[in-house]
């Protein structure tokens, strides 16, 4: 009796489960479930409780109490992944805005563009660079369903050489002083101590600036400023504690000295040659390269914008620009999809897409950056990426097919995130 008693319990608990189970189902005219693969035809997508259930042909009924969303001469696509944003700050050249600005402020901008973000079709960014807590408040905000944007991996403060890119400067020094975030180093045990601080604090991820850069305030060189034994310390202290790490290079030695020291990702890679190309493939090391950051401040030459120091170096980088992910592309080198969206507006994230195809990219593979290649590099392959049972439900709906032409991403209709419709 007492066995047959806690059967029929456990049938009614399962029943209620399924009643309280929030279910949509989603037709589309056509569905690709991931780049390597020809898309389905007209098809349905259920959903239940933010997963995917099931991917099956045809537009089959939905159950009752289900909700329906039609999406009629659509292409339903795996939600996009951005994996170099800066949400909390929005495009301009006043650096001493640091001085004037609180922290606090970076969260209401941030709202803003995780918003901005998500409508465009990207549905996980990393977050590569911001105050100590406000990328942080926007992930757990997002998470809890407070606020509207995509899932964020999030770095925190990078870490830098002192005086170097990603370091507070252009100030006098008792003012640079009172700015620096706390995650300077000098030498492989302060390195070392300030990755764990960084995860102590909340990183998903060890962002560090390996070489100079081109909007600090330094007219200086774009070449390596970590030494190999502090790069190296950064990378296995990561490594360690379980996190990866994403280093801001552009020339060419530091490229190559980052990749043997084990760093994960780079971003930007403007001055790669064959040497640096070589160390990356040997060490699985992917590039991600920003091209729409290129474009950004580009636009904005000339206007002022930008201070006179800051202006030379985007002239000398601008032509280099335009080729140099093509050459990496030829090489082999492994691409995933970055734009560094903050450096130009938010919610412009998709045009990467097309710089990509002009620098030689085909339109399979530069959606397979945004998605399945975006995905591994996260880690998280089996989570997102691609529209397939079990997988989160982060999906979006064009006009057209993005595995012929990849701009279609540029005009998103419809959006869902952990099985949210975005508004």
């Amino acid at each position: 009796m007492r066995a047959i008693t806690l059967g029929l319990v456990g049938s009614l608990l399962a029943s209620a489960s399924a009643l309280s189970a929030e279910t949509t189902i989603i037709h589309a005219d056509r569905v690709i479930t991931d780049p390597a693969t020809a898309p389905m035809g007209r098809s349905t997508v259920t959903v239940t409780d933010g997963r995917i259930v099931s991917v099956e042909e045809g537009w089959a009924e939905a159950p009752e109490g289900a909700e329906m969303v039609h999406l009629e001469g659509k292409t339903l696509v795996p939600g996009l992944i951005d994996l170099h944003v800066h949400l909390t700050g929005d495009p301009g050249g006043d650096f001493w805005r640091e001085a004037v600005e609180p922290d606090e402020w970076g969260v209401v901008v941030g709202v803003k563009n995780a918003e901005k973000t998500l409508k465009a079709g990207f549905t996980t960014v990393r977050e590569a660079g911001s105050a100590q807590h406000t990328a942080f408040s926007l992930r757990r905000g997002i998470e809890e369903g407070l606020i509207q944007g995509p899932r964020i991996i999030a770095a925190g403060p990078p870490l830098a050489i002192v005086g170097g890119h990603g370091d507070v400067s252009g100030f006098k020094p008792e003012i640079n002083a009172i700015l620096s975030s706390g995650y300077s180093c000098t030498g492989p045990v302060e390195c070392a101590e300030k990755v764990r601080r960084a995860s102590q604090n909340g990183a998903d991820i060890i962002k560090i600036t390996a070489t100079g850069g081109v909007l600090s305030q330094q007219g200086r060189g774009l070449e390596a400023h970590f030494s190999d034994a502090e790069m190296k310390s950064i990378a296995d202290t990561a490594h360690s504690l379980g996190l990866d790490v994403m280093a801001h290079a552009h020339g060419a030695r530091g490229i190559e000295a980052a990749a043997n020291a084990g760093i994960d990702t780079i971003e930007h890679a403007t001055y790669l040659d064959e040497a640096a190309a070589k160390a990356m493939k040997d060490n699985g090391t992917v590039l991600v390269p920003t091209l729409m950051a290129f474009q950004g401040v580009t636009e904005r030459l000339g206007q002022g914008v930008y201070t006179p120091t800051v202006e030379t170096k985007i002239r000398d980088v601008a032509e280099i620009a335009s080729v140099f992910m093509g050459k990496a592309y030829r090489w082999g080198v492994p691409i995933a999809f970055g734009t560094d969206a903050g450096v130009f507006e938010h919610g412009r994230n998709a045009g990467e897409f097309a710089l990509m195809v002009g620098q030689g990219m085909s339109h399979r593979d530069a959606l397979a950056t945004a998605t399945t290649n975006a995905a591994k590099v996260l880690h998280m392959e089996n989570e997102i990426g691609r529209i397939a049972p079990g997988y989160s439900a982060d999906m979006i709906a064009v006009e057209g097919n993005p595995l012929e032409d990849v701009t279609a991403l540029e005009d998103v209709d419809w959006v869902m995130v952990r099985g949210r419709i975005a508004d």
